[in-house]
């Protein structure tokens, strides 16, 4: 029996919220599935994924490579893997990133499914259609916008996961919540990292919430012309964290991210010193280490050209520099454009908090993954 899905976007990908067990079956098709998953997950589910053919790939960000899927085209070939095979990830977001990836390419494209099973994976990365790996180290260069049938969020399956893994995802939580949900934020603001551990239903309630804002973005915007572009906040900073730092994972290279975006908004008047305070305490409080890995002004300024492009021009990758200089290099109106889409009047997220925008009252216009 098919269990309704608490969200769909684009009335192609169902997004569950609740017990794998009960939802699994249902989701799935008929026929032929192959799991995609790595050896840490493979053993802390093993009942769930028995029944299954499967195949592992490895852990970590050096997985995520053209390699990694070339290997996985071998081994389905292999198994005789034809354009009726399921694919179905079952991990983080390493494992949906390349499995979507591998699959949405596979003989010009199979049907697929995710099973997040980290934090980060539920609240983001497994959601909204976007699949990629890494070349030469930089994020998600080569990819696809393809959606998955379904995404499975078990809250229980997360129980597993370290604390370090665990505090990953609630950036991406934070970043949804900036980004359309005061309430969301506020929810944060009254919870602690402790609690939001020890407390499945309140954790539940949360994931639905961040997982509304995204799939409400997506269906708006799928292929990242306009308003989907507010969900890179804080990671064009992250990406180039983790391209020249392997002391951060993704969740805290994101929180550093959006620290640094907060402070550059709120010196050039987009962001009231309080809401930029309540950014950066919040992060804090949720155990945020928001100092850089590194030196920013000991870092080249050279800039890499990357996979974004608007209206005819690159946007770059650069190595790090200051946060000031790069407000400087970007000009404040591509600043004010992140900060203010078309179709929406800045950040939601923000504007609904308490304590309202001094700037905006003056000047109308300026608004402001792994397991143990």
């Amino acid at each position: 029996m098919r269990m309704k899905p608490a969200f769909e976007i684009r009335e192609r990908s169902r997004v569950y919220v609740g017990p794998v067990g009960d939802l699994l079956t249902g989701a799935l098709p008929e026929g032929r599935v192959v799991v995609v998953t790595d050896a840490t997950v493979e053993r802390l589910f093993a009942p769930l994924l028995a029944p299954y053919e499967r195949l592992l790939v490895g852990q970590g960000e050096a997985s995520k490579t053209l390699r990694t899927v070339g290997e996985l085209y071998e081994r389905l070939i292999d198994l005789g893997a034809d354009r009726s095979t399921f694919i179905l990830g079952v991990g983080g977001g390493i494992v949906t990133d390349v499995a979507g990836f591998v699959a949405s390419t596979y003989m010009r494209g199979l049907r697929f499914g995710f099973v997040a099973t980290t934090l980060l994976a539920q609240v983001d990365a497994s959601v909204g259609g976007k699949n990629g790996v890494n070349v030469a180290g930089y994020k998600n260069m080569a990819g696809c916008f393809a959606q998955p049938d379904f995404v499975v969020c078990d809250p229980a399956m997360l129980c597993t996961l370290p604390d370090r893994e665990f505090r990953a995802g609630l950036a991406e939580m934070v970043k949804a919540a900036l980004i359309a949900d005061g309430d969301l934020f506020a929810a944060l603001e009254r919870s602690s990292f402790a609690a939001l551990r020890e407390a499945p239903e309140q954790l539940r309630d949360l994931i639905t919430a961040a997982i509304r804002v995204k799939a409400d973005i997506v269906g708006r915007d799928e292929r990242e012309r306009g308003e989907r572009r507010k969900l890179n906040l804080g990671h064009t900073l992250a990406h180039a964290i983790e391209k020249c730092s392997d002391r951060m994972n993704h969740g805290e290279a994101v929180a550093v991210g959006i620290a640094l975006m907060a402070g550059a908004a709120r010196r050039l008047g987009l962001l009231d010193a309080a809401q930029c305070d309540r950014i950066v305490g919040l992060l804090e409080r949720l155990g945020f280490d928001l100092q850089p890995p590194f030196l920013w002004s000991g870092c080249s300024a050279r800039r890499d050209t990357t996979r974004r492009a608007s209206r005819g021009r690159s946007t770059s990758c650069f190595r790090p520099v200051s946060a000031t200089a790069w407000c400087a290099t970007s000009r404040r109106r591509s600043l004010r454009r992140s900060l203010r889409m078309p179709g929406s009047e800045g950040l939601p997220g923000l504007r609904s908090m308490d304590a309202p925008a001094r700037g905006a009252s003056r000047n109308k216009g300026k608004r402001s993954g792994r397991h143990a």
